[in-house]
């Protein structure tokens, strides 16, 4: 029987601890990629090569994480299994990340400081991202205090993520970037955020407290074959986890630097144009982050998923169809173009689907470890729980591999380029805020209708087609509903009585 007591507890102080994490993850999945582009001047070689290295960090995740989880599965400490890698994770990511943004390489020299970085990112927010959502199921058995454990997570992750996501494009970039260049803004932004994530996470390390019946069980190996069959023993994970890369590259390919650079080369270089779409579209979320937990009482996963699948087609449309045909300073309202309203307003409902996917599929994987239990007598959370965090980061790196195909393939690389050498300029002090800025209006000035509508179709058709393949595949493939998982629970219950 659970302390009420202390679930209560837990539900206020876990997902707290999340918030500085979330705007780590923020700064470097959405933003390391524009800082790059802006920033610095690459070749069409060197960007490949960056996209490259983000891919082969996250292949390599594909053996890191498992092996995080195995590590995590078999640490017995007075502080349990999950809390000193929360502690040595954080603040090595921590260090990593200002490292990462406070660097005056250029070209090669930067593009293989970038891959040594990158690597070490990977290792270090795999240690606290696989030790804090694995520790959920190790909160709760009950099917509905998880449900409350993870949205309550992810409403705070979205809280810590939307605020990075609100305040990081404004300070960065235009006429508000902090010390007038992208290149200060984001040297500072990113030695704030690196003290904000260990001070959050401090709040779950010390304040909650997890079941840990787990350390009368022997210490079980680290062991390649355990971590091997643990996954391929599992149908429902491997289907799950399938499904889940598919919606996340979909999901993410607006946030991986296509949706900045369309609204700077469509409306103008200003980060507030960007939070304003992002926020708005991020803002919707809310809803769903607060209200899950309710919703899905009274609603079945699967019929969730037709409503969403629906919302979040009909907002593509609207953002792929304001965004070829409606012609900017048809009309304004409150200050904004008309336009940029109806693709933000598109977005908004795109988002909303997305989101509401991401919330399904986190408690899918979730839910794959009692039936691991109830097939192979173990629960193996750490393994399972890794491979959430690696797909996702798996996923981002494809996406940037889509955004740098994008950008070479339409051309835009000479824009990103040009943007990169004024705020350098900017930076050394051989130009002022206000040059700059009409040096990088008259680039943008060049950017073709072909151009635009290249980055338009590729942040509308192919999140969509995406989403919906998830969708399909979840369906079919996907058999933990709600019944067959309180099946499950009962016979594992009936089985621990005996």
């Amino acid at each position: 029987m659970e302390d009420k007591r202390i679930t209560r507890r837990n539900l206020i102080l876990f997902p707290l601890g999340t918030v500085g994490r979330d705007m780590m993850y923020t700064l470097v999945t959405s933003y390391l990629y524009s800082f790059v582009l802006f920033t610095r001047q690459l070749t069409p070689a060197q960007l490949s090569a960056i996209a490259g290295i983000m891919v082969a960090a996250r292949v390599f995740d594909a053996l890191n994480d498992p092996v995080m989880g195995n590590i995590i599965e078999r640490t017995r400490s007075k502080w349990g299994k999950f809390k000193p890698w929360l502690a040595i994770g954080i603040v090595t990511t921590s260090l990593v990340i200002y490292a990462a943004f406070n660097t005056k390489l250029q070209g090669w020299p930067f593009v293989w400081f970038f891959g040594l970085i990158y690597f070490l990112y990977s290792i270090t927010y795999t240690m606290h991202d696989i030790a804090f959502w694995g520790m959920v199921p190790a909160l709760s058995s009950d099917a509905n205090t998880r449900n409350q454990f993870t949205s309550r997570a992810t409403l705070f992750a979205g809280i810590g993520g939307m605020t990075a996501a609100a305040f990081i494009p404004m300070l960065t970039a235009g006429d508000q970037a902090i010390g007038g260049n992208a290149v200060t803004a984001y040297g500072i932004v990113a030695l704030v955020i690196a003290i904000l994530g260990p001070a959050f996470l401090a709040i779950t390390i010390f304040g909650t407290k997890e079941q840990r019946d787990y350390n009368a069980d022997p210490v079980p190996p680290v062991s390649f074959k355990k971590i091997w069959t643990t996954i391929t023993g599992n149908d429902q994970l491997l289907w799950i986890a399938l499904i889940f890369l598919i919606q996340q590259i979909g999901n993410g390919i607006v946030m991986a630097g296509v949706g900045s650079t369309y609204i700077y080369v469509d409306f103008g270089y200003q980060g507030g144009f960007f939070t304003m779409f992002q926020m708005l579209g991020m803002f919707v979320t809310g809803f769903l982050m607060i209200f899950y937990p309710a919703i899905s009482r009274h609603m079945r996963r699967k019929k969730l998923m037709d409503l969403l699948m629906l919302v979040s087609a009909v907002g593509y449309a609207l953002m792929l169809l304001a965004g070829l045909f409606m012609p900017k300073g048809l009309a304004a309202v409150a200050g904004f173009d008309l336009k940029f309203i109806a693709v933000t307003l598109g977005y908004m409902l795109a988002n909303f689907g997305q989101y509401g996917f991401y919330l399904i599929m986190m408690i899918s994987i979730m839910n794959t470890v009692e039936y691991n239990e109830l097939r192979c007598g173990t629960r193996d959370e750490g393994i399972i729980s890794s491979l959430r965090p690696f797909f996702t980061k798996l996923a981002s790196a494809l996406t940037i591999a889509i955004a740098s195909g994008t950008y070479i393939v339409f051309g835009l690389l000479k824009y990103t380029n040009g943007i990169a050498e004024q705020e350098q300029l900017a930076n050394q002090g051989l130009i002022s805020g206000e040059q700059k800025a009409e040096a990088i209006d008259a680039l943008l000035r060049g950017v073709q209708p072909g151009q635009t509508n290249g980055l338009m179709l590729v942040m509308t058709v192919l999140p969509c087609l995406l989403m919906f393949l998830s969708y399909i595949l979840y369906k079919k493939h996907y058999t933990l509903d709600e019944d067959e998982y309180d099946d499950i629970c009962r016979q594992l219950a009936a089985r621990k009585a005996k």
